[in-house]
């Protein structure tokens, strides 16, 4: 397309272009519901925000979920499972906003529930317009009435929910919440669906309009950085200090996180898309409820990234869990940095250790950028940027295949393949099939040994860098001909 710039951006589209571009995607192998958003999403100014507010364990989540048509929010029958600010895009009649899923919100706590509100409060002064969520089966709580003290002195249009009403026999139950001075219940049953078209209704009444659905700016959008560790190693920390506020929860218990949290950072004139994830147990299929869903989300989230900044507690010796995490976004295909968190509280003795640990344990990840940081303190905070360039730029490397067949033939020359059962293979030509990450295909005479593809793999990085990229080799055999006539 001749409109199409380095990044993967495009001009202005018609439709007969719309399609072409669709089809030429479906071609690729592109995700087109992905496709479509980002182009719906071109040009446009930032959409309204709604939050999404109530105390612990009303429904937030689930009518969440239930709005955006998808389980994407983490639900669990019990309180307290969401815990920070987490958006997504909504629609609702052509009409897109973004929705704000909070943790509850309680009056007078302590400690990671003194920080859940404080997210929850930060959500409304941030938003456009609140969804306030009560359990109709309870009524009207203390907890409850104090939302709504908090909910007035915002000045921001509230609509009512009025959750958990099932059937006909809780519509007196929803009605009793008119005492709480918001004006309408809803009565709405976000498990079964029952009135969310007329709650979604009165949420676009109170929202103001989103821009106009048009085509024209690029369809790359921020590059999306996941940070991703095994719990309680600084993940939320870390994208804390890069965002320059309290944005997510952070509390020394671990497994605070439980969604992949997205935000919009500026860093060194760029904006970039950082994913806060729940941290990777030990073992998925062992783990319960909320975390269980949690760590499938994290995968999922690290699918979507192009780059993963996996964190690593250099106070704690280095884990196989750490080096399974590291092994996770290797195969998932994914630009790799390695960020060293908490240096700020390693002695001499410690890093002595450590650089034992790394030379031995991560071997196989030598290529990949390291950064030593605090997130505590904005140590070598700085150096974070730089090595996701760099990463990002390895993993987008492509080599002429003119080159790339001249440094394979200097290879064969100077160190050929070991002769096996008197036969000695060749690599005949390559090329390389992709990028992102890159993948060569080897053309060769005969079955190249394991070894021997891990020696080419490492003068390819050797040659032409690969800087905080995985590397894919395959080989195809020549076949042999002629010998059945």
């Amino acid at each position: 397309m001749d409109n199409q710039n380095e990044h993967g951006d495009v001009g202005a589209l018609g439709d007969d272009e719309y399609a072409e571009f669709m089809e030429l995607a479906a071609e690729e192998g592109f995700d087109l519901e992905e496709v479509a958003g980002d182009l719906a999403a071109a040009g446009h100014g930032p959409l309204p925000v709604l939050a999404v507010v109530g105390r612990p364990n009303v429904g937030k989540s689930t009518l969440v979920n239930r709005i955006i048509g998808r389980r994407e929010a983490v639900v669990e029958d019990k309180p307290g499972v969401t815990r920070d600010r987490v958006n997504y895009e909504a629609n609702w009649n052509g009409r897109r906003f973004t929705i704000v899923d909070t943790g509850g919100w309680e009056q007078d706590v302590l400690g990671i529930d003194a920080s859940v509100a404080a997210q929850a409060e930060f959500a409304i002064q941030a938003a456009d317009a609140v969804v306030f969520v009560v359990d109709s089966t309870v009524g009207a709580t203390d907890t409850d009435e104090a939302v709504v003290r908090l909910l007035r002195k915002s000045g921001k249009p509230v609509v009512l929910a009025a959750n958990k009403v099932d059937g006909q026999s809780g519509e007196a139950d929803a009605a009793a919440l008119w005492n709480l001075g918001l004006g309408e219940p809803h009565a709405v049953s976000s498990l079964h669906g029952r009135g969310t078209g007329d709650l979604l209704d009165a949420i676009m009444a109170a929202l103001p309009e989103a821009p106009a659905m048009t085509f024209g700016a690029g369809i790359g959008g921020p590059r999306r950085i996941a940070l991703i560790g095994r719990p309680n190693v600084g993940k939320s920390s870390l994208l804390n200090r890069v965002a320059g506020e309290h944005r997510v929860v952070v509390d020394k218990v671990a497994g605070t996180t439980r969604d992949p949290v997205d935000e919009l950072i500026e860093l060194g004139g760029i904006t970039w898309k950082f994913i806060d994830t729940a941290g990777i147990r030990r073992r998925v299929h062992l783990q319960e409820g909320a975390d269980y869903y949690a760590s499938l989300r994290t995968a999922a989230a690290l699918t979507k990234a192009e780059v993963a900044v996996v964190l690593i507690d250099t106070t704690e010796s280095i884990s196989v869990q750490d080096t399974r995490i590291i092994t996770m976004a290797v195969e998932a295909g994914r630009a790799v940095v390695i960020a060293y968190n908490k240096w700020d509280q390693i002695d001499e003795e410690r890093r002595y250790y450590l650089e034992r640990e790394i030379e031995q344990d991560l071997v196989q990840v030598q290529w990949a950028p390291r950064v030593n940081v605090s997130a505590l303190t904005g140590r070598h905070m700085e150096k974070l940027v730089p090595a996701i360039e760099a990463a990002i730029a390895g993993w987008e490397t492509r080599i002429p295949t003119g080159r790339l067949n001249a440094f394979l033939g200097e290879l064969v020359a100077g160190h050929p393949h070991p002769i096996r059962g008197g036969k000695q293979p060749r690599i005949l030509f390559g090329t390389q099939a992709g990028t992102r990450p890159p993948r060569f295909v080897l053309f060769a005479s005969g079955f190249l040994e394991a070894g021997y593809r891990r020696f080419v793999e490492r003068r390819l990085r050797e040659e032409f860098g690969f800087v905080g990229t995985p590397i894919q080799v395959s080989v195809r055999v020549r076949e042999k001909r002629g010998r059945n006539k």
